[in-house]
């Protein structure tokens, strides 16, 4: 395969071409199974022989399919697995977050091959777009020559980025607010000339899960990302459910327990189980906040700042859990978090413990499960919209969502 060939010299892969519906089944069906001969594609796809061997031969041409070496000792004629191409598309994932920017580039087996990362204390809208600009820049001239074959911009942002200012403060709060009147989707999409398409936050690494994690082998699951703020997404029957505003798993809302004596108001999911309060309570005794995305946040040294969070966002995790398996049905709740990772599975255990607290009487108790793709899902999950958009059938797999 020619590495350079430009991306518009791909037939059916540029920027407004789809590939036809069986090509998209072949791919698919190659993803999921990975490396396999012809005859058991067209057994799969339930697509002829000769409709397979058609269609392999254009995608082999596109660069898109690798043959493997021939399998012998069976009966019949030596068979050639066929794999996709790691190199044969490429697409971008850009993630915009209240503490970093991320940017990485995917390759077209849903694997990170280029990354850059932006830490700040506030996203000022000004700082983070020459930022990202800069990013692009980056990633283009560390792949080289197979740029060309970059189809795409996946951008993942909180759906209201202005919104719960007020917990930030100061500056923060100032500068968060002015992403109130800022079309984020347009003014990426002035940075380059690849199309770029928008997706939430969490909705993006609830993807990332279902394609290239726990999704593979479970059905539903409610999918729980622990950052500066927590967030969610939902999977039912294998299908991500956005709903009709693009806040359906938007668990970080979800009131847990009863008011508090003077606020009026039952606190939110976000208000106890987000890394920003730990964050506070580190900046507070005068240590790094950033520690919470470290392994040393589980020093001995800690521990008086790191137990009574652990505790009381457990508590609300389980309270979340227990009401989403009895309003969804769940197999399972999946989380996963830019946390440090001991962090993360100090809080998968206290949650745990926490679930022994509540009756399942009535209804199916979900398994927790630590997730598989870890703290980069956002942007991964960002990096994978462009690419089954293109090449996928499920190419819908994000729903479309305004960013405002």
């Amino acid at each position: 395969m020619n590495s350079a060939t430009p991306t518009s010299a791909m037939r059916g892969s540029n920027h407004v071409g789809m590939r036809q519906f069986n090509e998209r089944i072949v791919l698919q069906a190659i993803r999921h199974h990975g490396a396999i001969p012809k005859a058991d594609l067209a057994r799969l796809t339930q697509l002829s022989t000769q409709t397979v061997a058609i269609i392999v031969g254009r995608l082999l041409d596109d660069g898109l399919l690798l043959k493997q070496d021939r399998v012998r000792g069976k009966i019949g004629q030596p068979s050639v697995p066929l794999s996709l191409n790691p190199q044969g598309a490429f697409s971008v994932g850009i993630q915009v977050g209240r503490r970093n920017l991320e940017l990485l580039v995917a390759d077209f087996t849903g694997q990170p091959v280029a990354r850059v990362e932006v830490l700040y204390d506030y996203p000022d809208p000004d700082v983070l777009l020459e930022s990202m600009a800069q990013g692009l820049q980056t990633l283009k001239e560390r792949m080289g020559e197979l740029w060309h074959r970059t189809v795409g911009v996946g951008l993942t942002a909180p759906l209201s980025l202005h919104k719960w200012a007020d917990l930030m403060g100061g500056q923060a709060a100032q500068a968060l607010a002015r992403w109130e009147h800022i079309d984020l989707t347009a003014q990426v999409q002035r940075l380059t000339d690849l199309p770029v398409v928008f997706a939430k936050d969490t909705t993006a690494a609830c993807v990332a899960e279902l394609l290239q994690g726990h999704g593979r082998s479970v059905r539903s699951f409610l999918y729980v990302f622990v950052g500066t703020f927590i967030g969610g997404g939902l999977v039912l029957s294998g299908h991500i459910m956005n709903g009709e505003r693009g806040n359906a798993g938007a668990i970080g809302s979800l009131p847990v327990g009863c008011a508090s004596s003077g606020s009026g108001m039952p606190p939110q999911l976000l208000q106890k189980a987000s890394g920003w309060q730990l964050e506070q309570a580190l900046l507070a005794a005068g240590h790094d906040p950033l520690l919470i995305h470290q392994a040393a946040i589980m020093d001995k040294a800690y521990a008086g700042l790191t137990a009574p969070w652990l505790a009381q966002a457990s508590q609300a995790l389980a309270m979340t859990v227990a009401s989403s398996a009895a309003l969804l049905d769940l197999d399972a709740v999946v989380m996963d978090g830019s946390l440090g990772a001991p962090l993360m599975t100090a809080l998968m255990a206290a949650t745990q413990d926490a679930l022994s607290q509540y009756r399942f009487d009535g209804m199916h108790q979900p398994q927790l499960l630590a997730g598989q793709v870890g703290a980069h899902a956002r942007a991964l999950g960002g990096a994978l919209l462009p690419l089954h958009s293109q090449f996928f059938p499920d190419k819908d797999i994000f729903l479309k969502q305004d960013a405002a």
